[in-house]
């Protein structure tokens, strides 16, 4: 079912304990205890993922695997997501994996920009990513980090023109942030939380650490 939810609604949802959604969609890390088992895994989320319809995005590492079903549209999760959520972690449990929802994050590089469209095609180019609308460059092989274009009404020299964001799941926010605080950093700005804290380091390069949270 495309019928889309939100963030809110998926994560009441009955069964998807596992999952947290990110700005990279709805996602889960499983433990492996063997290479041999996340390929297992792999192929079970082939067959379910086939069967819903779904193209998921699938990280195999000797570690484990991350599965992210992307959000639907312009974000949001949808109704199939849920049941096809289910299905992967009993597929997982099944084969000895082991959730770890701390596992999963979502990194993006946001660059301030007073005419994106001038800057656009140079970070497209020199990255060989794709354009994505009207403000995202995408790498269309899932492995490097997004690009986001922020755009500026007018000049601010004395900010950073090039941040950091990086969602995490909901529940893991705050302890990241606080041990971001203990590593030498600071808080920039918490007004926006749950949404997103503004932190920076001894130097004074920011990061948004930001969850699904206020986007209900």
């Amino acid at each position: 079912m495309t019928e889309r939810i939100s963030p809110l609604q998926f994560h009441q949802a009955e069964g998807v304990e596992d999952w947290r959604v990110l700005f990279s969609g709805a996602c889960a890390h499983f433990r492996a205890a063997s290479f041999a088992a996340g390929v297992a895994l792999v192929g079970a989320i082939g067959g379910l993922a086939g069967a819903a319809g779904r193209q998921p995005d699938v990280d195999l590492r000797p570690s484990g695997v991350t599965v992210c079903l992307p959000p639907v549209g312009f974000g949001g999760q949808s109704v199939g997501d849920v049941d096809l959520a289910r299905q992967i972690s009993a597929a997982a449990r099944g084969l000895g994996l082991i959730a770890d929802p701390a596992g999963v994050q979502a990194v993006q590089i946001s660059i301030d920009a007073l005419v994106a469209e001038e800057v656009m095609p140079f970070w497209r180019a020199v990255l060989g990513y794709e354009q994505v609308g009207d403000e995202d460059l995408l790498d269309p092989r899932r492995r490097g980090p997004a690009l986001w274009f922020q755009r500026m009404g007018a000049a601010r020299p004395q900010r950073n023109r090039i941040h950091v964001d990086v969602s995490v799941p909901h529940d893991q926010a705050e302890a990241r942030v606080a041990a971001a605080i203990a590593a030498g950093g600071r808080l920039v700005s918490d007004r926006n939380a749950p949404e997103f804290w503004t932190l920076a380091d001894a130097e004074g390069n920011e990061v948004d650490m930001a969850t699904w949270m206020g986007r209900e």
